[in-house]
């Protein structure tokens, strides 16, 4: 038995983003099929904090252990084995053994997208996880490639692990329940035919080519719905209005906000078209949510987008709404091919779930705390 460590503090929001989706279903998935471990789960979380909340997990060797006062992960917790932040942060745990998981490394590739300060503390989270990590778990191809061209001394450091969704929240519905969609969206002003985005709402999720490509597709008539955005605002979001004013789309644009994984479902399910022409992703969970729900995809061709779709999806130039348009005037027009895409879309979706994603987890845990020895060489003579 071992004595693992794991920061929570990606999931204490009770509006937890991709990152925070990521940990906390590690966590949950590692209490379902880990019992020979003792689990501590760090929970840096001031006493009265209405906007964060402590996870709560039935295995009884997962404890969390909050610090409210800022004493640090080896006062509050004890003794580790092993300590895994889930995401990168400047490690103060005193174990031996260290686990960082790397989602991106959007702030060296996209600087203009941070502020200096974000820069700066990001680089410094990176810094410390690259030297201390014995093991750096990449959630994409893609980000294990970006990791070592910029930290070459990670090379044999790194193991990907894809990241997966929630199937039983994430599937195409069918009968009663799309009636029930149908009224659960009238509820939230969705009334008419309406393409679709998830995620925060920032530059790099390149919200300006899928404007214009939509603005394109109204003007020439080749569209009647609505554009639903639903996502949390974050950085430089407010350019997200001058884009809609500048193109006279303010009409036919729907800024839904953050949505719950129930009304998501909804949202996927009865989609003419998910567009996700992001510039830059670690994974991309709406990319799987929305195929495994059985909606016709376009997103980008670029970073791990194109990884992760597997053919599954309509890739484009994120950076050319007229291919953008071309590709969902292409599948509202051509049921056949739409109909092809949303096979593949689903079959690609089932290759990624939370708890294949722990298993393997668990299996670096174990690799790293219980090394076998080298297998002797038998020589005949």
């Amino acid at each position: 038995m071992h004595r693992i460590t794991i920061n929570c503090r990606s999931f204490l929001s009770l509006k937890p983003a991709g990152i925070g989706r990521y940990a906390r279903n590690l966590v949950e998935n590692l209490s379902f099929i880990d019992q020979n471990n003792e689990y501590s789960l760090y929970c840096r979380k001031n006493i009265v904090d209405p906007k964060r909340s402590l996870p709560q997990f039935s295995a009884k060797n997962f404890k969390v252990k909050m610090d409210a006062l800022g004493l640090g992960v080896d006062f509050t917790v004890g003794r580790s084995d092993l300590y895994h932040s889930p995401t990168p942060e400047v490690i103060q745990s005193g174990a031996k053994k260290v686990i960082v998981t790397i989602h991106d490394l959007v702030y060296k590739i996209f600087p203009e997208t941070h502020t200096p300060e974000t820069i700066a503390l990001s680089e410094a989270a990176m810094k410390s996880a690259v030297e201390r990590a014995t093991v750096l778990i990449c959630g994409s191809e893609a980000t294990r490639n970006d990791l070592e061209r910029f930290f070459p001394e990670t090379k044999g450091r790194t193991k990907v692990v894809y990241n997966g969704i929630d199937h039983k929240k994430f599937y195409h519905i069918h009968g009663g329940e799309l009636s029930s969609a149908q009224d659960r969206l009238r509820a939230l002003g969705i009334k008419d035919r309406f393409l679709l985005f998830v995620g925060t709402i920032e530059p790099r999720k390149n919200l300006s080519s899928l404007f214009r490509a939509f603005s394109s597709l109204k003007s020439s008539g080749s569209y009647e719905g609505k554009l639903v955005v639903a996502g949390m605002k974050g950085w430089m979001a407010e350019a997200v209005h001058a884009d809609i004013t500048t193109l006279g789309i303010q009409n036919d644009v729907i800024l839904a906000g953050y949505l719950s994984d129930d009304e998501l479902r909804c949202l996927y399910n009865l989609a003419d078209v998910f567009v996700y022409p992001s510039l830059y992703e670690g994974f991309g969970f709406p990319v799987v949510e929305a195929m495994s729900c059985g909606t016709a995809v376009v997103t980008s061709r670029v970073s791990c987008l194109g990884e992760i779709a597997g053919g599954g999806a309509l890739t484009i130039d994120p950076h050319s709404p007229s291919e953008i348009a071309a590709s969902i005037k292409k599948i509202l027009t051509d049921g056949p091919f739409r109909a092809d895409l949303v096979r593949r879309g689903m079959v690609r979706a089932k290759e990624f779930s939370f708890q294949k994603n722990a298993r393997e987890t668990l299996d670096i845990y174990d690799k790293i705390l219980n090394p076998r020895p080298p297998k002797s060489i038998q020589y005949e003579y």
